[in-house]
């Protein structure tokens, strides 16, 4: 009875909704979305029809007589729900790119229903009892083929199949409130983000800019303050109950599967294991980033009694946080002669664009063409078709650098559609996206681009690059389908060659003279790049330690936002003038549903092996084409397809040096 419901309900809808363009295969050049032809109406028959037509094929796979096999059972789990995953992969997307009202609508009533949908397929018994079969079978099967046997039998253990069914009633509550909070979370910090852009005229992602260079030490403590205290103003958009009901379920639910805290139950499976082993990571980087602050904030303290005595500041003027950044970035010019604001002119956005992918031409033979007349998702964003050095067809990068109001802050990679191989043998090729949020060309000047602002769009097309490069079977192992502290990897490896001489020749020209970027700014710009870095690193560890003492939590009883961030920040070690890079109510990543939970840390996991890997480049050339193609080969073709550890290796020959990161950081 219910799978003649869900079968002709998908019919119903696809019959009422047959000029929806996700019931039919896309006529657009390499399989890019008709953004022209999809209207906000499309998207609840389509999410409602994808729902239906994979609960079918999952029944199919129940009903089907022959015993379990990989085949019938594991690849065909896979293989279900295209329909869903096709419109998923463009609503998604677009509401954190170019949202409205009527698309947010669209979310807020898809989000319980696909929570509900995943529900009932991890805690499907009869589903489960065919997976476990092959499981327990232990057939002969190649690497990806065992990774996958182990992912989908893993969850379904992760998901609640071992629970009474009072507890599995209540697990599907939790997760579908769960999944409404997050959205709620990153809607007030979208509306929070556009407050501070209107109060201060400049988005969210010029903060650290600005606070560089604005002298005005008033302004600078008011940027500071309204920057700091997003979703925590006590208004509409106040995100504190939400980090608190959000903890109060995410520890309910670890409770259920029999965890002490949500880091338990996020990190059994990931490369980290368990809370206690990023606890002491993260205190050996946190350590010697705050013994460099302190000596940083020796030096900005000398620099402001520079300033006391020459009467431009009161006397006992101390270093408060809003100061932080604007005398370090008077110390570098002091120390290093080095003016960010002059070699931003060798930066304009599409110049960098191009010396990105210059670089992974040079790095594993990739071609890109732009393509023109494609209808995208918003006029400033632009497509192009990236080809391997055979001219074959590799995929499609869609970059989107300009803030406004529809888009969320920060800067991301994500797929509008995934990379796997079809039943009929067919290579689909995916359409991933970049998303930045840079500056705007103002006036004659074209989009310039800070020297964090060229690494960030370095970072972001080493996960595109993971993507593009994916050549899995499977669509729920391919492309950056990796174990969260593995994900960042690729990224941040990229980012090594953004200021590499030879690369700097490439792509950095001035924009008045076209004159390249001069050896004397480029050594200036090494000299400096280790500048600063007990705030930036503190900082970053800060927001990762903050993360974790928030998910190692048995309990939020009578527990204050501020102060349980307070007290963490007291017991980590971290100066009063830093505070982390995200305080609790807009860490998206955590809060927000970007999957980093009791994850942050990846970041700074990840360069272990990222800065490990450029040693090794540095060793060999770092374009010595063994070298590239052996990471090409086993890091960014392999997606999740083996375990990282085993992928690293047979790129490296060797486990990671642990000391890499703080080499690199010059913290050791």
């Amino acid at each position: 009875m219910k799978k003649f419901t869900y079968v002709a309900a998908a019919f119903m809808a696809m019959t009422a909704c047959n000029n929806n363009p996700f019931f039919s295969e896309w006529d657009t050049p390499y399989g890019i979305p008709p953004f022209d032809k999809i209207k906000v109406t499309d998207y609840m028959p389509a999410i409602e029809a994808g729902i239906a037509e994979q609960n079918a094929e999952i029944q199919a796979i129940i009903d089907n007589p022959e015993a379990p096999d990989f085949e019938n059972t594991i690849a065909a789990l896979d293989r279900s729900g295209a329909l869903l995953s096709k419109v998923a992969g463009v609503l998604f997307n677009v509401s954190e790119s170019d949202a409205n009202d009527a698309i947010n609508a669209v979310v807020e009533k898809a989000m319980p229903l696909i929570s509900e949908h995943s529900d009932n397929i991890w805690m499907n018994e009869a589903l489960y009892a065919r997976v476990k079969a092959v499981y327990e079978s232990r057939p002969e099967l190649n690497t990806e083929q065992n990774m996958l046997l182990k992912n989908t039998y893993d969850a379904f253990e992760e998901n609640g199949i071992g629970l009474d069914e009072e507890s599995r009633a209540r697990l599907r509550e939790i997760n579908s409130e769960l999944a409404t909070l997050g959205l709620k979370f990153g809607n007030n910090l979208l509306a929070e983000s556009n407050a501070y852009m209107a109060e201060t005229g400049s988005s969210v992602s010029r903060y650290y800019e600005l606070m560089g260079t604005t002298e005005d030490r008033a302004e600078r403590e008011k940027m500071f303050r309204l920057y700091s205290s997003r979703g925590n103003n006590g208004n509409g958009n106040d995100n504190k109950e939400v980090v608190l009901r959000t903890m109060e379920l995410r520890i309910e639910k670890a409770h259920l599967m029999g965890y002490d805290s949500p880091a338990a139950m996020i990190l059994h499976t990931k490369m980290a294991k368990d809370p206690q082993t990023v606890d002491a990571f993260l205190k050996e980087i946190m350590d010697a980033a705050m013994a460099r602050a302190k000596e940083e904030i020796a030096d900005i303290q000398a620099a402001m009694d520079k300033d006391i005595a020459a009467g431009l500041l009161p006397e006992g003027t101390q270093v408060e946080p809003w100061d932080y950044l604007y005398y370090a970035e008077r110390i570098r010019k002091e120390r290093y002669a080095f003016d960010e604001a002059e070699a931003m002119n060798y930066f304009s956005m599409e110049n960098v664009r191009a010396g990105v992918f210059a670089n992974a031409s040079r790095m594993y033979g990739l071609l890109f063409e732009p393509l023109e007349g494609v209808a995208l998702f918003n006029p400033e964003a632009e497509a192009f078709k990236v080809m391997d050095a055979d001219s074959s067809l590799i995929g499609v990068i869609i970059t989107d650098y300009y803030p406004r109001e529809s888009k969320r802050a920060g800067a991301w990679m994500s797929n509008f559609v995934d990379q796997y191989v079809a039943p009929d043998g067919t290579s689909v090729r995916p359409v991933i996206v970049n998303i930045g949020n840079f500056n705007r060309p103002e006036g004659d000047k074209p989009a310039l681009m800070s020297i964090d602002n060229v690494s960030t769009m370095f970072h972001e097309f080493g996960h595109a690059l993971h993507g593009l490069l994916s050549q899995c079977t499977y669509r729920s192992l391919s492309g950056t389908s990796v174990k969260r502290d593995f994900v960042e990897l690729p990224s941040q490896f990229n980012e090594n060659w953004a200021f590499q001489k030879e690369v700097l020749a490439t792509y950095a020209f001035h924009y008045e003279t076209g004159e390249v970027i001069p050896d004397e700014l480029v050594e200036k710009i090494e000299a400096a790049s280790n500048f600063m870095q007990g705030f930036k690193t503190g900082e970053l560890c800060a927001a990762s330690i903050l993360d974790m003492k928030w998910h190692e939590l048995s309990s939020v009883e009578g527990l204050d936002v501020a102060e349980f961030e307070k007290q963490v920040c007291e017991e980590m070690g971290l100066v009063d003038e830093i505070i982390p890079r995200y305080r609790s109510t807009y860490f998206n990543h955590i809060f927000g549903g970007s999957g980093y939970s009791a994850g942050y840390y990846s970041y700074l996991w990840a360069e272990v092996l990222d800065k490990d890997a450029f040693e090794h480049f540095k060793e060999t050339g770092i374009y010595n084409p063994e070298t590239a193609m052996s990471f090409r080969r086993n890091i960014l073709e392999k997606g999740g397809s083996d375990e990282p550890m085993n992928l690293y290796r047979a790129f490296r020959g060797s486990d990671p040096d642990s000391g890499a990161l703080l080499r690199a950081r010059g913290l050791k």
